[in-house]
């Protein structure tokens, strides 16, 4: 189902919980609200349709990812860049690290690990932030 984005910078700045197998209809509701926002969107997270769990997605270009519980494993190459995001209006500045490794649960709920470089890393970077309830 399509949500509506949050804006309040208040609940996006709350720490998301650990996702659990109950969660995953918050993952296909993410594939839903990123399909219907793809044109200006590559990522988000749950607490940004309204849920404070730790669930993220990420168009890897030729498919989407939804990962449960992400966790940046290894990181290498910090650099500086500039983000958007769809819950705020303007770019701001952030550091983020050019090659990451992050482990996370699938839909079947099989822990993954994907090794990232580049935008694809950066993107995952950004909405691992939000279950944090880091804004930029």
């Amino acid at each position: 189902m399509v949500k509506q984005i949050v804006r309040d910078v208040f609940f996006l700045g709350q720490k998301s919980e650990l996702a659990t197998r109950d969660g995953l209809q918050v993952g296909r509701d993410l594939q839903d609200t990123l399909n219907a926002n793809r044109e200006h969107c590559v990522g988000m997270a749950a607490n940004m349709i309204g849920v404070k769990k730790n669930i993220i997605i990420v168009n890897m270009g030729i498919i989407d990812i939804v990962m449960f519980n992400p966790v940046l494993v290894a990181k290498r190459g910090l650099y500086e860049t500039k983000e958007g995001c769809l819950s705020l209006d303007g770019i701001r500045k952030i550091d983020r690290y050019k090659e990451i490794e992050v482990e996370y649960f699938n839909f079947n709920w099989i822990k993954q690990k994907i090794k990232l470089k580049d935008w694809p890393a950066q993107i995952v970077q950004h909405e691992m932030d939000h279950l944090s309830g880091r804004v930029i």
